[in-house]
């Protein structure tokens, strides 16, 4: 059994690489809480789990900056180097790197293993309910994006850049719902999907004057 130690390590060695908000380490830590939630109902390898959610998103800001094109694949070969710094055993290296290449949302990758199924459970999970929608927003600031415009309808499927935040709601967040691969992530999903759509109207409501 891996030791706190070496989590501890892990996570000490990945936060520098966290520099935007909306991809923060709080990120990071509520997308650990859900795997290893998650983890204990569908009896995934924990160890496996807790290093991947820690690392799986290492190479984010990278890419949010222009510096690499995936930071999935790039977040894999970071997560690898970390991996063989702190100690974590040689035989589940290659498992979590799996984890880190196959959890993103945009390009599809198959996840073959449940701790990557489960990782993107845990990953998509927080890009609904209240966290997904604030997040939504942060990031709308961060690159300038329109709140809403009426007249700019939503892509009828995501191309990884919506046009404003609301659309981005439409696009990604109303449809993580029917992405997610355990039991367990589909029960939490439906109480924050719920919420995105509440909000939704709720927004757009008030934008007409209605409320």
């Amino acid at each position: 059994m891996t030791g706190d130690s070496v989590f501890e390590s892990i996570r000490k060695k990945s936060e520098g690489f966290f520099s935007h908000s909306h991809h923060s380490k709080d990120h990071v830590e509520r997308v650990y809480n859900l795997a290893v939630k998650i983890g204990k109902e569908e009896n995934a390898d924990l160890e496996v789990l807790k290093a991947a959610a820690l690392l799986h998103d290492v190479a984010r800001a990278l890419e949010d900056e222009g510096k690499v094109e995936d930071h999935s694949v790039e977040g894999a070969k970071i997560a690898r180097k970390i991996l063989e710094e702190t100690g974590f055993p040689a035989h589940k290296v290659e498992e979590v790197v799996h984890c880190i290449e196959a959890h993103r949302f945009r390009n599809g990758s198959e996840a073959k293993s449940l701790e990557a199924k489960i990782l993107q459970d845990a990953d998509r999970l927080d890009i609904m309910g209240a966290i997904g929608i604030a997040r939504v927003f942060a990031r709308g600031g961060w690159s300038n994006l329109p709140i809403h415009d009426p007249s700019i309808p939503p892509k009828n499927k995501y191309d990884g850049r919506s046009l404003t935040s609301i659309n981005h709601i439409y696009e990604k967040i109303i449809k993580a719902k029917d992405t997610m691969n355990t039991r367990a992530a589909r029960r939490i999903a439906e109480g924050r999907h719920k919420f995105v759509e509440e909000f939704l109207d709720h927004f757009l409501k008030e934008w007409k004057g209605e409320l």
